[in-house]
């Protein structure tokens, strides 16, 4: 779907000079990302928003606000949550991170048979090795993807369901976790179609830049 504004003029999306004031003085210099095709960019392309994906961009604004960042993105396509705590966290915490970004369970909660208490586990080992290693740690509730227009009408409902029930898991082990959570599932814009790609799966660069301006704003408010 085509968007009718661009970045520049999109109200839910940063502001000029908004990044370099959100982030000025902030601590970071190591970030990790671990979690599938959210985390490794495979958002579509929109006119008027830049093609940098949301992790790459939180990446690239912290190194703006304060150059050296070190950046390691370790997100593939297609995993589950058990696949990406099996391949990623050794080599995420081998890194040294002082921040990280976990994203997983989309995959999951597409298969009807989510279990949400073995994605929980999966999540709550990653969280908690990569905090107890001195990690600041961003959890995320996705945008509701069942409102793509690329989603079936008849497996809406399922999927749907099945997403929220991943953000609402999610949100309560980050209040237990102590993680800055991110939630984009009732945003205002979720049900609105240029969020999404035309795979029914994924998001739209509208959709990435949305969810960067809504991770600088929490990273600010935890900056020492």
């Amino acid at each position: 779907m085509t968007s009718t504004v661009t970045e520049s003029t999109d109200p839910y999306c940063l502001r000029e000079g908004e990044s370099a004031a959100l982030l000025r003085g902030h601590q970071w210099r190591r970030f990790v990302a671990l979690g599938d095709s959210v985390v490794e960019g495979l958002c579509e392309p929109t006119p008027g928003y830049p093609d940098v994906q949301w992790a790459d961009r939180i990446a690239a604004e912290l190194d703006a606000a304060r150059p050296g960042l070190a950046y390691l993105n370790l997100g593939r396509s297609g995993l589950r949550a058990h696949e990406v705590r099996a391949t990623q966290l050794a080599p995420a915490l081998a890194f040294g991170p002082d921040l990280a970004l976990v994203v997983c369970g989309g995959n999951d909660a597409f298969r009807s048979r989510y279990d949400a208490d073995s994605v929980d586990a999966e999540l709550t080992a990653m969280i908690v090795a990569l905090r107890g290693a001195g990690a600041d740690v961003i959890t995320v509730g996705m945008f509701d993807v069942s409102y793509s227009p690329a989603v079936p009408e008849a497996v809406r409902p399922g999927l749907r369901e099945r997403m929220r029930r991943l953000s609402a898991h999610t949100a309560r082990l980050a209040e237990r976790l102590g993680t800055l959570h991110v939630h984009l599932t009732d945003h205002p814009l979720t049900a609105d179609p240029t969020l999404y790609s035309s795979d029914g799966r994924h998001g739209s660069a509208r959709s990435d830049a949305i969810a960067t301006a809504e991770t600088l704003r929490l990273l600010s408010a935890h900056r020492r």
